[in-house]
């Protein structure tokens, strides 16, 4: 089969690979849409995302759709029961934790914090662990979601981006009739302002220095958008700020905009390393600066709000078959480019 395989930085191919089977006790996948994220082009860009240093050819991606094509006989019986069947559209949970949990009260119930992970398309852990972007994926039967009708293959990509999202929303705690800046419109921004508006947040502006990244939280829902880029300034005393950008120096700024009080959550990955920023207002404002990692069992929310009707399109910039990934990587790098998907499957 084919897959897309990053050997080391700037070195990216489209190249043959054993084909894996449905084995006795996992799932195979005939893996149809993929998207890009930020570490696939870290990894892509620099060999590593991170801390995680790519030091083996590591097949990318997290962010992926497709239907069952096999099912191993030990899991047959749990997969019928579970409505999975040959031919079935899902998407899939990427996360593997070994070992066991941190020894800290509340841990088990917050998964996504578990000491060691194997997550699809990461070079955090050795032997590193293989991604999504493949012809097939061999899984196990407690990783694979379902898609509901109405909820397309090319919509199911994105179900792990917008769990990303809507774990940063729970970070926040209840939103609703609320006031939200989120500072950085990508993809997971704007899956943010998307997600605000489901959740019946009040007012929701978005920030960026992209004016093509403002265009599409508008069209994902945002009342009112600032172009910092521009010089135009934050708004002042939200109830709620989920910093998206990942930017350091752009803490001042949303501390700064947040009201006395009130909730900053960090969802956008900081650089490894000493960052400069201007924080003071975090203990003048008794401001509750929180991190969101990843997500828990968001992705079940997720599915249930794409078939309510949640509209994720106006993220999705470009498609491109797997055969011209490169082409892809690079557009996902422009600034006129949101979610770059890939068709794993052409």
């Amino acid at each position: 089969m084919r897959a897309v395989v990053v050997h080391a930085a700037n070195d990216l191919r489209v190249t043959e690979v054993a084909s894996p089977d449905a084995g006795t006790d996992g799932i195979l996948i005939q893996m149809a849409y993929g998207g890009i994220c930020g570490s696939d082009l870290a990894y892509w860009k620099h060999g590593a995302s991170g801390t995680a240093i790519l030091r083996d050819p590591l097949i990318l991606g997290h962010e992926v759709s497709g239907t069952v094509a096999g099912i191993g006989t030990d899991v047959a019986a749990d997969a019928e029961a579970a409505g999975i069947r040959i031919g079935a559209p899902v998407t899939v949970h990427p996360a593997t934790r070994v070992g066991e949990p941190a020894a800290w009260p509340g841990a088990t119930e917050r998964p996504n914090l578990w000491p060691v992970v194997r997550y699809f398309g990461s070079a955090a852990v050795s032997p590193h662990e293989d991604g999504g972007f493949s012809n097939l994926r061999r899984v196990r039967l407690d990783q694979v979601r379902l898609l509901p009708a109405g909820v397309t293959l090319r919509d199911g990509a994105i179900v792990e981006p917008l769990s990303v999202a809507l774990h940063a929303i729970s970070r926040a705690g209840d939103v609703r009739g609320r006031s939200v800046l989120v500072n950085g419109c990508g993809p997971i921004g704007s899956l943010v302002i998307a997600a605000l508006r489901h959740a019946g947040a009040g007012r929701v502006i978005g920030a960026d220095v992209s004016a093509h990244a403002l265009a599409v939280a508008t069209a994902g829902g945002a009342d009112e958008v600032v172009n910092v880029g521009a010089g135009e300034p934050l708004p002042q005393n939200v109830d709620v700020s989920i910093e998206a950008s990942g930017v350091g120096a752009a803490l001042g700024g949303v501390i700064g905009a947040t009201r006395p009080g009130g909730v900053i959550v960090q969802a956008g990955n900081l650089r490894a390393g000493t960052i400069e920023a201007s924080i003071a207002g975090i203990v003048t404002k008794e401001i509750d600066y929180r991190g969101s990692y990843r997500f828990v069992d968001e992705m079940d929310t997720a599915i249930r709000m794409l078939a309510d009707g949640l509209d994720v399109s106006p993220v999705i910039s470009h498609e491109f078959a797997m055969a011209d990934a490169e082409e892809a990587f690079r557009t996902a790098t422009t600034p006129q480019a949101s979610k770059v998907l890939l068709r794993l499957d052409a």
